[in-house]
């Protein structure tokens, strides 16, 4: 009997079917490692995810022989190794909008003397991808690497304002708090990364008019008072933004200069 090509195809499955567990397991490991700032114990990291300690250890032990996990030298506890880090550079190194938004963060430093992050969306937090440090003594301690809930950051508060769609976590931000973002094209946060942290965040575009990340400015919030905002650090900020989303192709800002 002949059997046709429709009798070949696989059932119609969500994505999450497909999904393997030990693998997913492998990478929430690799996820938990990357989110603490202090190197966490096998108890603990068996307790964050869920798991026994001898099902951990054996993925442990799989990355640390690739480099990718790593024991600091008299100590049980574990931290990210070289290897992940190399995978991450490598990644960056790739990226369009890093390099593109890269030696505009540089120029907008050397005018502001504040830390200009570069930062993407992840679900729904900020994932703040990329720092250009200032050379002040003061600061705020470094974002890079970091997520945020989107409403608790002025960030973040960008991609709710011009993203697509409802997002989940709004938590005091109205309608009309948005509606001001998107008509102002920035939005501002006061202790958003701590306490005593200020920041000032604007869209960055694509060339199809899609939201490709935001420019931000984090800093101490006593050298940000709303009059240095307001006549120095934005109209710098604004300038900076349309820069990148030019060079990544977008229109918008040189059709309105033309009218």
């Amino acid at each position: 009997m002949k059997v046709s090509s429709k009798d070949h195809r696989a059932p119609t499955r969500e994505k999450e079917s497909y999904s393997i567990r030990s693998v997913e397991n492998a990478l929430a490991l690799l996820e938990a490692l990357s989110e603490e700032v202090e190197d966490l114990s096998l108890t603990r990291l068996s307790e964050r995810m869920g798991m026994n300690k001898a099902s951990v250890f054996r993925l442990l032990a799989t990355f640390e022989r690739r480099g990718y996990v790593e024991r600091r030298q008299g100590s049980r506890d574990y931290q990210l190794g070289p290897s992940a880090y190399e995978m991450g550079q490598k990644l960056l190194s790739r990226m369009e909008l890093l390099g593109k938004a890269r030696p505009v963060m540089e120029k907008l430093v050397r005018q502001c003397d504040e830390a200009a992050y570069l930062v993407v969306r992840r679900d729904e937090d900020a994932l703040f991808l990329d720092m250009v440090d200032n050379a002040q003594q003061v600061k705020v301690v470094s974002l890079v690497g970091r997520r945020l809930p989107l409403a608790q950051c002025a960030a973040g508060r960008v991609f709710l304002a011009f993203s697509q769609g409802e997002g989940k976590n709004r938590a005091g931000l109205s309608p009309e708090d948005l509606e001001r973002i998107r008509r102002e094209g920035a939005a501002c946060d006061r202790g958003g990364a701590g306490e005593g942290s200020a920041g000032i965040a604007v869209p960055l575009f694509g060339a199809r008019s899609d939201l490709a990340g935001v420019l931000a400015f984090v800093g101490p919030d006593f050298r940000m008072p709303p009059e240095r905002i307001e006549l120095e650090l934005l109209p710098n900020l604004r300038t900076a933004g349309e820069v990148i989303s030019s060079q990544l192709g977008y229109l918008g800002y040189s059709l309105k200069k033309t009218h």
